[in-house]
C-alpha cells in the first residue's frame, strides 16, 4: 500500500499545483494541462479505493483506465509539439531533447492503463508494498518492478528493454495494475515535469 499512497499523493498534489497554474495557459499547452488535470483527478478518484479507505467499485477504475488510454500513447505526444516548452508549461526542454525516453513512456501508459481496465474486475488483491506474481514480488528494488529511477536510465521498470504488455498486467489485482500504471505517471513527471517554487 505505501507504494500505491506516494505515487497517488505526489499525482494528486501535482493535480492542485496544475489547476492553479492553467490561468495563463492557451492553446496546445492548456489542452496538455488539461488531459494532465483530468488524468490526475482520475487518480484521485481511485487512490482511496485502492488503499482501502473506500469501497472498491471496478468500473470508477474501468472508466478511469479510459480516461488514461484516451490521453497516452500519441494522443500525449502530439500534445508536444517542438517549441511549446517555456511559461505557462510545466514541460522540461527534457521532453524534446529526449523525445525516445518521453514518446516510450506516452506508449507504456497506453500499454499499461489498458492492462488496468482489463484488470479492474479483479478486484484487490490487498497489497502491502510487496504484491507477489509467479514468486516475483512486483515492487522494491531488483524486483520485476524496480524503481522509475530503473525506467529513467533507458530501460523499463521491467529490467532491460521489455515492459509488460496488457495482457500480462490484466491478469494482476487491480491494485497492482493502478501502482504500476500511476508508476509511469511518476516516472514521466520525475523526468520531464519542472518542479514549482
Amino acid at each position: 500500500m505505501k507504494k500505491i499512497t506516494v505515487t497517488a499523493t505526489i499525482l494528486i498534489a501535482g493535480t492542485a499545483v496544475a489547476a492553479f497554474a492553467h490561468g495563463g495557459a492557451t492553446g496546445i499547452v492548456k489542452e496538455r494541462m488539461d488531459a494532465m488535470l483530468a488524468m490526475g483527478k482520475a487518480v484521485k478518484a481511485v487512490a482511496p479505493m485502492m488503499q482501502g479507505e473506500t469501497p472498491y467499485d471496478a468500473e470508477t477504475v474501468r472508466d478511469a483506465a479510459r480516461l488514461f488510454q484516451q490521453h497516452a500513447g500519441e494522443n500525449m505526444t502530439k500534445l508536444f509539439p517542438e517549441g511549446t516548452g517555456g511559461m505557462p508549461s510545466e514541460a522540461k526542454d527534457e521532453v524534446w531533447t529526449e523525445w525516445d525516453r518521453f514518446a516510450a513512456l506516452a506508449t507504456q501508459l497506453e500499454e499499461y492503463s489498458e492492462g488496468l481496465e482489463r484488470a479492474a474486475g479483479n478486484g484487490l488483491g490487498g497489497m502491502n508494498g510487496n504484491a507477489s506474481m509467479g514468486g516475483a514480488t512486483m515492487m522494491g528494488g531488483g524486483s520485476m518492478m524496480g524503481s522509475a529511477n530503473s525506467m529513467m536510465g533507458g530501460s523499463t521498470m521491467m529490467g532491460g528493454n521489455n515492459m509488460m504488455d496488457a495482457a500480462a498486467i490484466a491478469e494482476m489485482p487491480a491494485d497492482a495494475a493502478f501502482a504500476m500504471t500511476t508508476q509511469v505517471c511518476s516516472a514521466c513527471h520525475e523526468r520531464f515535469r519542472a518542479e514549482e517554487d
